[in-house]
């Protein structure tokens, strides 16, 4: 006797799996070596970090990956997904280094790279902070900034990689009134 399954049973038995931590195969997918990081600065403090709309310059000094060079990542192969690997513990010592209770935030606050994965950032804690939307400026203005630069260094070729993950760390809304010519 051949057992046979419904599509409303399939489902459910595929919503079940999915639940219980199963996933689905494709979704498995590895992800692929960023390659070491490289410091901005240093690192010089991991407690008591100062929240506000920039990040804290002792703990979070900003940091790229050594294996995103400008020929990968002006690449039309190019997909951050590829890299983006920041598990929800090490986003929880972020909040914490800055005082923070951890907690997802939702859409209200999100860790942020400050050197963007476009733009080769790490995801070593050194780059990433918590960065609030609704503050001004917030983070969906830095996300625009990020891919006028993408587009500045691998369409245009009016600047180089290293040169703007340098100056996007020093001070991300410096960098976006040179590139818009008005303040964020």
């Amino acid at each position: 006797m051949r057992a046979t399954l419904t599509l409303p049973l399939l489902c459910l038995a595929l919503a079940l799996a999915i639940a219980a931590g199963g996933g689905l195969a494709s979704s498995s997918k590895p992800r692929k070596d960023p390659g070491r990081p490289v410091l901005i600065a240093p690192r010089t403090q991991t407690t008591g970090c100062t929240l506000g709309p920039r990040p804290d310059r002792q703990c979070s000094p900003g940091a790229f990956a050594t294996k995103l060079t400008q020929k990968l990542v002006c690449s039309s192969a190019f997909r951050t997904d590829d890299y983006r690997d920041v598990p929800q513990s090490l986003k929880y010592a972020v909040e914490k280094e800055y005082g923070m209770k951890p907690s997802k935030y939702g859409k209200t606050l999100e860790i942020d790279h400050i050197i963007s994965l476009e733009l080769g950032g790490s995801n070593d804690i050194a780059n990433l902070f918590p960065e609030k939307r609704d503050v001004a400026p917030g983070y969906k203005v830095k996300d625009k900034l990020e891919n006028r630069l993408h587009e500045l260094v691998c369409t245009e070729h009016t600047m180089t990689l290293r040169a703007v993950q340098k100056a996007i760390a020093k001070n991300w809304e410096t960098l976006y009134k040179t590139v818009y010519g008005v303040s964020p």
